[in-house]
């Protein structure tokens, strides 16, 4: 089975960097550069994982979450990818049930680990 990965990152070049990544490590992915195109994906696409940045403009991460969650259709597997190192942000996301938190920067290889352990592959 191929995951499908929707990256929602605003920077062009981080979400590129994992991107090409994800797909050289087979997955399919799918990128949002808001929060309003994150909530259009995915709401209507079947992702499997979701990896989100919080400082999105549009709508920020905690609101791609809420509006999701409403519409039934949040991803069973987030991961958390961002520049926020905030304690508060990091209980908030277990509240929200998010599955990982990792900060920027961050090495590729501690993300693909992260995301195989949360796929189960």
């Amino acid at each position: 089975m191929v995951h499908r990965i929707l990256i929602v990152e605003d920077e062009p070049r981080i979400a590129a960097f994992i991107d090409r990544g994800l797909r050289k490590n087979g997955y399919l992915t799918l990128i949002a550069k808001d929060g309003i195109e994150a909530v259009e994906k995915g709401a209507s696409e079947d992702i499997d994982l979701m990896l989100l940045d919080l400082g999105l403009p549009g709508q920020d991460g905690w609101d791609v979450l809420k509006e999701l969650q409403e519409r039934g259709r949040k991803p069973t597997v987030i991961i958390i990818v961002t520049a926020r190192d905030d304690v508060g942000d990091l209980v908030k996301s277990q509240a929200f049930g998010v599955s990982d938190y990792v900060t920027k920067p961050f090495s590729f290889s501690d993300l693909l680990s992260r995301v195989k352990a949360r796929l189960g592959n």
